[in-house]
């Protein structure tokens, strides 16, 4: 049957004198082990394989994947095949090179670090939410900082494209195709953002593959001495798509939050990515102006499933958002009550979790305006167009740092975050 498809495909493409079997739109995301990563990639008609050909210093590996149809939503029901294939065992540390496709046509070559082992290491993040295909005016900073080594992994914290759907998901595959010099060499993780909701999240689910996720919406994974968690804020606001989904992300993020604190002699540093964020300080009126914010409080009217008292319950040290088009850093925070750890040092043994936004990438929406007075929990603000770097030096040791791409890569903002003791504001 799948050859029935793949010729059928080829003859109607060599009718039109077009036929489209070259690789493109290549991204690498972690598997579910750390000696895994995934291959991704996009043509437009079937191949008979899929293959990645990778090794060290000469040695070439092979593997098998597979490929899945692709029919977006819009008008057209643009048809697309992605492919995904899975490396395993792969060395700790080590540097690999690879390139994917099929005996139709391979993509350039490119290489990639497999994770390292334990928790022994600093790995190295950029953070950056919002970014589009117009005006992605952080992205030639970020590509020459990840092609010249700088990170292990790239956060994309929602807001894709702007949007992926957009002209029968063209404006996706041409996003894509931008973020392969970034996402190519490095692990692209992500999280959604409401410019994802369209037909349920189909270009999004359909395009990126996370860890142990059936549709990479949730998830979490270990890396150095942290422990990541992505979450869905869309849940919240997208309810058409069922109620069964806040159910089941908040029993998860119990489930996922209780493992993580049993292993937190390992791992001490849990941090999360949602898009929208429990608190801002800008002049618009997004849900995280009001007082009782649906991501923080819960649902309206039922006050059920909000992720503040579970995060502060857990212990969680940093909440990364976005969706905003600027940065703010928070006070540690809960409640609208600040817990520093002391005045002078309020980011060292603080009390409860600190929140970061970051979702100023650039894209054709603009920058976000901020409150004329800004509340006391709010520690720094910019509009500045730029992204974040994060570095999980060790076990008690977080830097985080803003980058401004208006002011030339100069870093606006930083703190280190100190913890002698990880768990639970509660005791």
């Amino acid at each position: 049957m799948k050859a029935v498809l793949i010729c059928i495909f080829f003859f109607v493409s060599i009718c039109k004198g077009l036929v489209y079997f070259q690789p493109e739109q290549i991204h690498i995301s972690y598997g579910d082990s750390p000696t895994q990563m995934v291959i991704t990639w996009n043509t437009m008609d079937p191949t008979e394989d899929s293959i990645v050909e990778y090794g060290i210093g000469g040695l070439i590996l092979k593997a098998y994947g597979n490929q899945t149809v692709f029919i977006d939503g819009g008008k057209e029901s643009r048809m697309q095949f992605i492919h995904k294939v899975v490396l395993t065992d792969l060395t700790p540390g080590a540097t690999y090179t690879y390139h994917c496709g099929s005996d139709l046509g391979w993509s350039e070559i490119f290489t990639f670090t497999a994770m390292k082992n334990g928790t022994d290491w600093s790995p190295r993040f950029a953070i950056y939410g919002d970014m589009g295909n117009v005006n992605a005016q952080s992205l030639p900073r970020i590509q020459e900082e990840t092609q010249k080594g700088h990170f292990d992994a790239i956060l994309h914290v929602g807001d894709f494209a702007y949007d992926m759907h957009s002209h029968n998901a063209k404006v996706g595959d041409e996003f894509m195709r931008q973020i392969q010099s970034i996402a190519a060499y490095v692990p692209y993780m992500t999280c959604p953002g409401n410019h994802e909701e369209a037909y349920n999240f189909s270009n999004y689910q359909a395009r990126f593959s996370m860890p142990s996720s059936l549709n990479s919406m949730v998830y979490s994974f270990d890396i150095g001495p942290a422990h990541i968690i992505a979450i869905s804020t869309e849940f919240y606001y997208f309810l058409e798509y069922g109620f069964k989904q806040v159910v089941f992300q908040y029993d998860w993020l119990e489930q996922d939050l209780i493992k993580a604190n049993k292993n937190r002699e390992e791992r001490p540093w849990i941090i999360t990515i949602g898009h929208r964020p429990m608190y801002c300080s800008n002049l618009n009126r997004d849900d995280c102006t009001n007082h009782e914010t649906w991501i923080r409080s819960g649902l309206p009217f039922l006050n059920w499933f909000g992720l503040e008292d579970l995060f502060y319950k857990n212990g969680v040290d940093l909440e990364i958002w976005a969706h905003e088009h600027s940065y703010e850093r928070l006070f540690p925070i809960y409640n609208y009550t600040m817990y520093n750890g002391s005045t002078e040092e309020p980011y060292t043994n603080y009390k409860a979790p600190v929140h970061i936004i970051t979702g100023s990438a650039g894209c054709q929406e603009g920058r976000e305006k901020f409150s004329k007075h800004r509340p006391e929990w709010s520690a720094f603000r910019s509009n500045d167009y730029g992204y974040a770097r994060m570095t999980v030096h060790n076990k008690t040791h977080l830097y985080f740092e803003q980058v401004s791409d208006d002011q030339h890569g100069a870093v606006i903002d930083s703190i280190w975050m100190i913890k002698d003791q990880h768990g639970s504001y509660e005791n």
